[in-house]
């Protein structure tokens, strides 16, 4: 009996100090919990990247920022070789100024003409009024010179007259005719020297075709120019956007591709925490509810959040994700945008936890892991 007394003993204590254990055990865990209304997650610290690449391909020449670098939007943060660019801009520029050459001697000649065929037509046309006029006077003179030698004929017929007085009015009437023949002729070369000047609209048309034509071809070269002054432009690689240089991807001698990064960059203004909550309490979240952000480095400092985008679709736990409850397989994903980042002390890739709280009278903690 004794015996039985003194292996009972250990038995008891054993016992004992094993619902002891499971006692400060689950206290331990029940005290590591965090109080309804608040749900602990944990993620790294990310921003929206942006690079700074290239346009166009070529070698570069220089870099004007490096890792860690602060830099403004449109801020020079790289530049490629860009001689070969700068002759053909220099070529462009010079086929511009021959077009405009060409273009401002053909409006001059087109002033001329606009100004040279008018005159030209009011001459004509007044040479053929007078022609005209002429040939109105002579066929009066040539009338009366033929009544005369009529009149003339008959007087001389009845022994009236002498007979050199008839040949006198009858060789008048044929020089009159002479003369409305000649003035006939005129009137004919002034009519044609008028239809002559008027053909000079004609010419005025075609040397203003000539103007258009040759201000196409100036307007075509001051094309050439622009594009070749953007290109030469964007061989100065310019930061998009305000932010810290993350990465840089190039350095001087290497040759960048169409759309090759040289730099990336983030917004250490513009953060955001990317956690993983269980599906057991994502039915507890909403867009807009306030959360507390805690990293190691600052561990009395919390940054405000608000819960911004709630993934609709769950998915496997991460491996490097811890979770509150390890029963648990399926999380989702939501995104913690980050108010301010004072100093910016926050940068990305830094580990931090979350507490979110989904009822408001539940007073803030810290976050605690079970």
């Amino acid at each position: 009996m004794e015996n039985k007394n003194k292996l009972l003993g250990p038995v008891l204590i054993g016992v004992a100090a094993a619902v002891i254990g499971i006692g400060l055990i689950y206290y331990f865990a029940e005290s590591r919990k965090l109080p309804e209304g608040l749900i602990a997650a944990n993620g790294r610290i990310e921003g929206d990247r942006i690079v700074a690449a290239a346009k166009y391909p070529g070698r570069v020449s220089k870099m004007f920022a490096k890792e860690g670098d602060t830099v403004k939007a449109g801020a020079v943060v790289a530049q490629l070789e860009d001689e070969s660019f700068q002759a053909k801009v220099e070529q462009a520029r010079q086929a511009l100024a021959g077009a405009d050459a060409q273009l401002r001697a053909a409006k001059a000649n087109l002033d001329i003409a606009q100004r040279e065929v008018p005159m030209g037509v009011s001459v004509a046309d007044a040479g053929l009024s007078q022609a005209q006029a002429m040939v109105a006077k002579a066929s009066a003179v040539e009338m009366q010179a033929k009544l005369d030698a009529q009149r003339n004929k008959e007087l001389f017929e009845r022994g009236v007259i002498e007979r050199h007085r008839y040949e006198q009015a009858d060789l008048a009437w044929q020089v009159a005719q002479s003369d409305v023949n000649a003035a006939k002729e005129a009137a004919n070369r002034a009519r044609q020297g008028l239809a002559q000047a008027g053909l000079g609209n004609d010419k005025i048309k075609a040397k203003q075709q000539d103007v258009d034509a040759l201000r196409a071809q100036r307007d075509r070269a001051a094309a050439a120019v622009t594009e070749a002054e953007s290109v030469l432009s964007d061989l100065v690689i310019k930061s998009p956007g305000n932010g810290v240089v993350l990465t840089r991807l190039r350095e001087p001698g290497e040759v960048v591709m169409p759309g090759g990064a040289v730099l990336e960059i983030v917004d250490l203004d513009h953060l955001y925490l990317k956690v993983y909550v269980p599906e057991s309490k994502i039915g507890q979240l909403r867009l807009g509810l306030p959360v507390r952000i805690y990293t190691d480095a600052q561990p009395d400092q919390f940054y405000d959040a608000t819960v911004s985008t709630i993934s609709s679709r769950a998915e496997f736990t991460p491996k490097e994700v811890q979770t509150t409850d390890e029963r648990v397989k399926l999380v989702y994903a939501v995104k913690l945008v980050i108010a301010k980042n004072p100093e910016h002390k926050l940068t990305p890739g830094i580990p931090a936890d979350a507490v979110i709280r989904w009822k408001e009278t539940t007073l803030w903690q810290k976050p605690r892991w079970n």
